[in-house]
């Protein structure tokens, strides 16, 4: 079997530390301008391979295939719309491996152990900055809570979206109105909202 080639195999694990450094630490500020020079660099290296296998189209090789099939992929899939493969892959791995930690946060919040931490008492509360990473953007969740009703919704985000861009939650809430709402919006737009399991969700919400 012929091995991935030295540099494409750098580019390639460079590309997987991009990935998940955009998912879970990148600033949500910093991640369209990273994601357009990510594309930049592709589309260059895509270009040169493109070149360089017109030129040596009469002795192509197994290793000259693979470096090129190799740039183009990455360039597809951090193009294609925003990075949406590899981010969908790494929320399906982030919902699975923090699975316990999130739903032992939320306990703590129902038992009221852990409250709103911020000075400003906007229902943040900002967690320690441990990995991996509960909520990206900060590690900060935010909790509602319907005193009428007494029940709560806590919302840890995936995405703290870019001025005008949308902000992705993983959500418990154990809310009736707020469960109507959700379950509108996934009847709605079923690709962007689903429910995860009894009491949680994975929400798109646009301002």
């Amino acid at each position: 079997m012929e091995r991935l080639p030295k540099k494409t195999l750098i580019l390639t694990i460079i590309w997987i530390a991009y990935s998940f450094t955009d998912y879970f630490i990148l600033p949500y500020f910093f991640k369209p301008l990273l994601w357009l020079l990510a594309c930049l660099i592709l589309l260059i290296l895509s270009l040169r391979q493109i070149v360089k296998r017109f030129k040596e189209r009469t002795k192509i090789t197994s290793t000259g295939i693979i470096s090129f099939l190799t740039t183009i992929v990455l360039f597809f899939l951090t193009f294609y719309r925003f990075n949406k493969i590899p981010s969908s892959i790494i929320e399906k791995l982030d919902w699975k491996i923090s699975y316990y930690k999130r739903h032992q946060i939320v306990n703590e919040i129902l038992k009221e152990t852990i409250k709103p931490n911020t000075s400003m008492k906007n229902g943040i509360h900002k967690l320690s900055f441990d990995f991996p990473i509960i909520s990206n953007g900060g590690n900060d969740i935010w909790i509602y809570e319907n005193k009428t009703e007494n029940t709560k919704t806590i919302k840890f985000w995936i995405s703290r979206g870019f001025f005008e861009a949308p902000q992705i939650y993983f959500i418990f809430t154990n809310d009736p109105k707020t469960k109507m709402s959700y379950e509108k919006l996934i009847k709605n737009d079923p690709e962007l909202n689903w429910k995860l399991e009894d009491q949680w969700y994975r929400i798109v919400e646009r301002y």
